[in-house]
């Protein structure tokens, strides 16, 4: 039998308008933010499935306001270590920075994580939803990153991990037509 995924992007931060890495920073969405979420409509969900971050809390508040959230802390956004709350232009002239960039961003970020075992913890959390929900629709707002390493991993047609990421707020409407051995998620619509 296949359900309905939808998985939605947090709206936006004071960190992206100013494109930091922003990770474990547990900030709120800015007002900006908050209003373009406003203009957004969705069928009602009864459980939305968010991660621990508050903005992806305040994003499933705004989108599914009779939503009951689910947290799950593995669907947090990618551990950025030193470069945390920092945006490329603070970081020009780091060697760490540089080594990771010419590493495509898999190498491990001192004090942080590395690019493999996020997408693993992300895709772990993922499957662990699909056996335990049997539910026609599961709706998710999570992290630009969880949405990559997710669909990376298991949509249909195949892109790469960075062409997955979606704007602020927005997302991807998906078909899960099969979860074993793993799962197989259908592009229906970016929404």
């Amino acid at each position: 039998m296949s359900r309905e995924i939808l998985i939605l992007r947090h709206g936006m931060t004071d960190g992206n308008r100013l494109h930091r890495y922003n990770g474990r920073t547990d900030e709120p969405l800015c007002e900006e933010g908050r209003e373009a979420l406003r203009s957004i409509s969705h069928e009602p969900a009864a459980r939305v499935y968010v991660s621990p971050m508050l903005r992806s809390r305040e994003t499933a508040q705004i989108l599914f306001p009779a939503a009951a959230l689910s947290i799950v802390d593995d669907l947090r956004e990618m551990d950025f270590g030193i470069f945390e709350n920092k945006s490329y232009l603070d970081l020009n002239g780091s060697a760490e920075y540089q080594a990771w960039l010419d590493s495509g961003c898999t190498a491990p970020i001192p004090e942080g994580e590395c690019l493999a075992d996020f997408r693993t913890r992300c895709c772990d959390a993922f499957r662990s939803i699909l056996t335990a929900d049997s539910s026609d629709r599961l709706v998710f707002v999570v992290h630009g990153g969880t949405i990559m390493s997710i669909l990376s991993e298991y949509a249909v047609p195949r892109r790469s991990y960075y062409d997955w990421n979606p704007h602020n707020g927005r997302g991807y409407r998906l078909l899960l037509t099969q979860t074993s051995p793993q799962p197989a998620l259908e592009l229906l619509e970016e929404v």
